[in-house]
């Protein structure tokens, strides 16, 4: 089945689509963007599949990683593993099994992606890899501070954030990334008990760290005041930065069922949901076109630049299982208490509305520290809108009048995001009021 027409017909209002050969800042934005380039991947080797490369020594471009999984050897597969038994994941040496990524290797992977909130295949891919070089720093192992060009990462640096955010300074969102927000809070900290104020976390400012008790209670103050100036800054959606992305692209198809494949639908689906955010008032901006793939830092740098209140990336599912289908929604989160709550919200709100205008099934929304998640500046959500590879699912994305439901509940729930909890209408009723013409 070909796809459907457009974008909802009526009037648009500052709607950008990036036709390029990738992403680039939005017209009117420049600067940094707070985002370092990707880490970059393993040299696979040769055609005899030997990996090389060290953890957190060799990544630095930007090129796309051979993923390692069983049958892989090399220095990268005992680099893998030595991350692993420093975390207590793998028992010491084997005999044999250095350099070699057996199923023992496999099970102690897919735990550590079990912990941390990534997708768990049991794979090492570029986000499995850099999570690994991030989880061997502790407190205390180096100097943290905000560098601009390439910001520091590693749990020290969420164990940093997460201090400061318990003792009531705003150090931005626990996402294991030294920015600018990280920089302010450690600063605040340190004037108030007479550090030098250089944003530098040191020795004497992790004495003085360990020397004082929890002082926050009953949440964190910063996430509260997020969620409360989204319901303070109006309901109206006039003026308001969306970032839509459509995932896959370009070489990469996504999941292909027959002649229609994922790439295209979600595109057709983003253009869908980018006409009707526009005719509301909102300023939208495509993440790519037709024939682009962009990377995630790409896709997540050009949100940035955008300073976008809201980042939406459309996925569909596939999985071997003939049973799995339904909706499913992801925002930031280590699943043990820190999170995006706008994130949160906003994925609750979006996958419900799709569940009760469609009658899919509701696969309920998770916490993930996925790179698109994390690197955004703002409230991020992934919404996988169903399974290609279920008949019901997929005979409903492949209708074009289905896709169009699935654009004006996600419209809903982007216009409920900013409504205060006394107007907030239940989940499958609201339809945005048109807009009168001026004069």
């Amino acid at each position: 089945m070909s796809l459907g027409t457009g974008p909802a017909a009526g009037p648009r209002r500052a709607a950008v689509r990036l036709d390029r050969e990738g992403p680039s800042r939005p017209p009117g934005r420049g600067g940094p963007s707070g985002i370092s380039p990707l880490p970059g991947p393993v040299d696979p080797g040769g055609p005899d599949g030997v990996a090389h490369g060290t953890i957190g020594g060799t990544m630095g471009s930007e090129n796309r990683m051979e993923p390692l999984g069983p049958g892989s050897r090399g220095p990268a597969v005992a680099d893998v593993q030595a991350a692993l038994r420093s975390l207590g994941l793998l028992e010491p040496d084997g005999a044999g099994a250095a350099e070699v990524y057996d199923e023992t290797t496999a099970l102690a992977v897919r735990h550590f992606q079990q912990v941390r909130g990534l997708s768990v295949d049991g794979r090492v891919g570029e986000e499995t890899y850099r999570s690994l070089s991030e989880a061997r720093w502790s407190l205390g192992d180096r100097l943290l501070h905000h560098d601009p060009e390439r910001p520091i990462r590693g749990d020290d640096v969420t164990n940093l954030q997460e201090r400061l955010l318990e003792l009531g300074y705003d150090a931005g969102r626990a996402d294991g990334i030294f920015g600018r927000e990280t920089e302010a809070g450690l600063q605040a900290f340190q004037r108030d008990y007479g550090l030098t104020s250089d944003g530098t976390c040191g020795p004497s400012t992790l004495r003085a760290l360990r020397q004082l008790g929890r002082k926050v209670t009953g949440g964190r103050p910063q996430l509260l005041r997020q969620s409360a100036s989204f319901v303070d800054s109006g309901p109206h959606l006039i003026g308001r930065r969306i970032v839509v992305d459509p995932g896959h692209g370009g070489g990469d198809p996504g999941f292909t069922a027959g002649v229609t494949t994922e790439a295209d639908l979600v595109l057709d689906l983003a253009r869908r949901i980018e006409g009707r955010l526009a005719a509301a008032g909102a300023t939208v901006y495509l993440t790519r076109g037709r024939h682009q793939d962009p990377t995630p830092e790409e896709r997540t740098r050009f949100a940035n630049d955008a300073r976008a209140d809201l980042f939406i990336s459309l996925h569909m599912d596939a999985h071997g299982s003939q049973h799995a289908r339904g909706v499913a929604s992801y925002y930031f989160g280590t699943g043990s208490g820190t999170s995006s709550t706008v994130g949160e919200r906003f994925a609750d709100l979006a996958r419900r509305e799709v569940v009760a205008r469609t009658g899919m099934l509701d696969l309920g929304g998770h916490p993930k520290t996925w790179d698109l998640l994390r690197w955004t500046r703002m409230p991020a959500v992934r919404l996988d809108c169903g399974y290609l590879s279920h008949p019901v699912d997929r005979l409903l994305l492949l209708d074009a009048r289905l896709r169009g439901t699935v654009a004006s509940a996600v419209l809903a729930a982007v216009q409920r995001l900013f409504l205060p909890a006394d107007a907030d209408p239940p989940t499958g009723t609201f339809v945005l009021p048109q807009r009168r013409a001026l004069g």
